[in-house]
């Protein structure tokens, strides 16, 4: 049986949220976790706003395309469910962290 690996090594992360220069990777301190998920922040903030205007198109009668607003608004819900489940592993991971014993 194959193994799905790109997932479980965070490969399509990388590549989803990777930085401007096309640089792919993380580092391991806080500042770079941090950096990521101000990015992450941002890019749902950008998707959600961009399905905002999309149905307020749609209702002012501007766009006549409903199939190209449903997208606009699945990406959004989407990618806020996708940042909602890396906000819920990161807690449960530095909870993990302060449960162990030194």
């Amino acid at each position: 049986m194959t193994e799905i690996t790109g997932i479980q090594s965070g490969v399509g992360v990388a590549k989803a949220f990777s930085s401007e220069t096309g640089k792919v990777g993380f580092s391991g301190t806080a500042d770079g976790a941090g950096k990521f998920f101000s990015e992450l922040v941002s890019k749902v903030n950008d998707m959600q706003i961009q399905s905002d205007k999309s149905i307020q198109a749609l209702a002012s009668g501007e766009n006549k395309n409903l199939h190209e607003v449903m997208i606009a608004v699945e990406k959004a819900s989407i990618s806020f469910q996708f940042m909602s489940q890396v906000r819920n592993k990161a807690i449960e991971a530095y909870q993990e962290v302060m449960r162990m014993q030194v």
